[in-house]
């Protein structure tokens, strides 16, 4: 099998994909950290679903932000934002500061994301969605494995402020090649969200509700994942963020080393539904098995997180291709509702989570999370393939 040849297009977008990718994952897992220097370990869920609130909010005033502004000023501008409220947390001291621009670079990273997917389904086919999508997550999921190393080294002695500045850097290259590629972009027809006659048209569907069901449990297991195990690593087991950074990158390389194939073969050979069950079950049985480790071996942890993002990769990147082949970029109400699975994740799992800590100890959460996502089953295995 031979890779798609890359558009001037593509190529732009993904080098526009790798800066905005890099922008998110350098605080992505020491915000929850950051966030506990203002707030308790719990509350912090707490900030994390306010944002998501808002940003589910902004998913449904999306087609009209795009038919006022057009995708390409929309995303620069949502670009500008990210890099303002970044500059806002490297200078932040006390609480609502903080809490008010974290919550402006949430939203400006999954509202930026949808735009971006407009520009790659734009500029993809529905017979190379796989590869073309699987290349796009390889490059992104690089800097995501790139950037713990780069954070241990960086931070020291809770300097978290040099992680924010580092990633509002990141913007500027992101904002020069965006103007160069896509500043003459043609819109296509944005419809609006009628909210209700959209989700009646998903529910009938039911191939499509199934996979935004899949999609809402790969963000919850994001979600807790995200927020909580840094916590757990740093507060709990005492693991420094150096270690805690090699952990990561260890944890993070399935997405770069098995999205790019595995898009290839949900095109040509298999389709997307047996690798997606499969992906369930590899992670529920490493995400529970997490709960009885006690140990503080680095490369038993490193080992363990990487099992469980083996099964994650293989969720998310066949979530994403049988997704995007169902739908076309036209469809930006199907979209936004998709794409907002995810931070409706992040208003659900916190606040379960919560209820949770009040019966059990801080570890049984990688239990439970591995029992959710069995549930995932019940979906995947109900799929009709693609192929």
């Amino acid at each position: 099998m031979t890779a798609p040849r890359i558009s001037r297009a593509l190529f732009i977008l993904y080098s526009v994909g790798f800066l905005f990718a890099l922008n998110q994952a350098l605080p992505a897992y020491i915000n929850s950290t950051f966030l506990t220097g203002f707030a308790t370990e719990k509350a912090v869920g707490m900030i994390y679903a306010v944002a998501s609130v808002i940003t589910v909010v902004l998913f449904f005033l999306l087609p009209h932000l795009l038919r006022q502004f057009g995708n390409y000023r929309l995303a620069f501008w949502l670009f500008v934002l990210d890099g303002i409220a970044m500059l806002g947390l490297a200078s932040a001291r006390s609480f609502w500061p903080a809490i008010g621009f974290f919550i402006c670079v949430f939203i400006a990273t999954f509202l930026l994301a949808f735009t971006l997917d407009i520009f790659l389904e734009s500029n993809s086919r529905d017979s190379k969605t796989g590869s073309i999508r699987g290349i796009y997550m390889t490059v992104i999921n690089s800097a995501w494995v790139f950037s713990p190393l780069l954070v241990g080294f960086i931070l020291s002695d809770g300097d978290y402020w040099k992680i924010y500045l580092a990633g509002a850097i990141l913007i500027l290259p992101a904002l020069f090649l965006l103007r160069g590629g896509f500043k003459k972009f043609s819109d296509p027809t944005y419809k609006n969200i009628a909210i209700w006659s959209t989700l009646k048209n998903i529910w009938r569907q039911r191939d499509l509700f199934r996979i935004f069901s899949v999609s809402f449990l790969l963000g919850f297991f994001y979600t807790w994942m995200i927020i909580y195990t840094p916590i757990y690593l740093h507060d709990h087991l005492g693991f420094s963020w150096q270690t805690i950074g090699l952990i990561f990158t260890i944890m993070l390389l399935p997405f770069v080393l098995t999205e790019t194939p595995l898009g290839k073969l949900a095109d040509k050979k298999w389709g997307e539904k047996e690798i997606l069950s499969l992906g369930l079950v590899i992670m529920a049985l490493s995400t529970a098995a997490l709960t009885f480790v006690s140990s503080t071996s680095v490369a038993l942890w490193a080992a363990l997180l990487f099992v469980t993002r083996v099964g994650a990769s293989a969720v998310e990147i066949m979530s994403e291709t049988y997704f995007f082949k169902k739908v076309q970029s036209s469809q930006a109400n199907i979209i936004s509702l998709y794409r907002s699975a995810r931070p409706a994740a992040y208003v659900i799992g916190p606040l379960v989570a919560s209820i949770l800590f009040i019966f059990v100890d801080f570890r049984m959460i990688f239990l439970a999370l591995g029992v959710i996502m069995f549930g995932g089953l019940w979906f995947s295995l109900r799929l009709k393939d693609t192929l």
